[in-house]
């Protein structure tokens, strides 16, 4: 992925996602790391352009976005199978399948464990944590 393609998942995926949750830019503080396709001049003038507050997020930073958790829970779901998909739209199907079956307690959780995770990596500074 490179910046232009993260530019138009931005303009056609988090956009539509906003409308349909009926949420807005102002709304949301929007979370990333600081991959090159995230901070190059494209995607800044983007996220300028549509209002978007951004999580300031140190170089090199301990991975605390929780979506990686739910990223290795989908995969474990996946590990499940006994036979591996036979194609792109059977992996898709699979993927959809197991995703949409995560319970939204799940992510709940991961939004509320955020301020032990700051805090455990202030702690750290910058180094190891359980998270």
């Amino acid at each position: 992925m490179d910046g232009d393609l993260f530019v138009k998942i931005l303009d056609e995926d988090l956009m539509a996602s906003l409308d349909y949750y009926g949420k807005n830019a102002r709304d949301i503080i929007f979370q990333q790391d600081n991959d090159p396709k995230h901070t190059c001049k494209k995607a800044q003038e983007w996220f300028k352009n549509h209002e978007f507050t951004l999580l300031p997020w140190p170089a090199q930073s301990p991975d605390l976005n929780p979506i990686e958790h739910l990223w290795d829970d989908l995969k474990r779901r996946l590990g499940r199978y006994e036979v591996p998909p036979n194609g792109m739209i059977q992996l898709w199907e699979r993927v959809e399948k197991e995703w949409n079956e995560i319970d939204g307690q799940v992510c709940q959780n991961l939004i509320e464990s955020m301020p032990r995770r700051v805090a455990a990596v202030l702690k750290a500074r910058g180094g190891y944590t359980k998270y």
